[in-house]
């Protein structure tokens, strides 16, 4: 898919997928219309995404009352090393295995990490992919999160 055929997603419906969690939870994207979510796609090797991962969880514990949900879709082969750096981060919320599927239904996803803003109407606002400026990203979602 083309970087224009990915970009596309901005400003559409977020694509819908259920999955369970590494808790066995079903986690089903429709059953968050109404909050903000924060996508990420990411891998326990990849060395931005183990940055932004704890800030991802400071969020999710800060902005939760305010309507955010941060969902982490792990691109990693295997599910040992999310387990040990999910727990290890103490994050609290979901964290589901990807797969090329489920990439492909977000416009391939080639280089991690990459991270999908998607409003309460379940439509995406926007998407950030390599290292991303953390500060520029949290004013989006307070942004997102102040629009009722």
């Amino acid at each position: 898919m083309s970087a224009g055929a990915r970009k596309a997603l901005v400003h559409r419906r977020a694509p819908e997928f259920v999955r369970s969690d590494l808790a066995g939870a079903t986690i089903d994207l429709r059953r968050y219309r109404g909050k903000v979510v924060l996508l990420n796609f990411w891998a326990t090797w990849c060395a931005p995404c183990q940055v932004e991962m704890p800030r991802f969880a400071e969020w999710q514990r800060r902005y939760a009352g305010d309507g955010l949900q941060v969902i982490a879709i792990s691109m990693d082969d295997d599910v040992a090393p999310v387990r040990q750096f999910a727990r290890d981060g103490q994050f609290d919320f979901p964290v589901v295995m990807g797969d090329e599927n489920l990439g492909t239904l977000y416009g391939g996803i080639l280089g991690l990490p990459i991270t999908y803003l998607i409003a309460r109407d379940g439509k995406v606002t926007a998407r950030f992919a390599g290292e991303t400026d953390l500060h520029g990203l949290e004013q989006r979602i307070l942004e997102l999160l102040a629009e009722h």
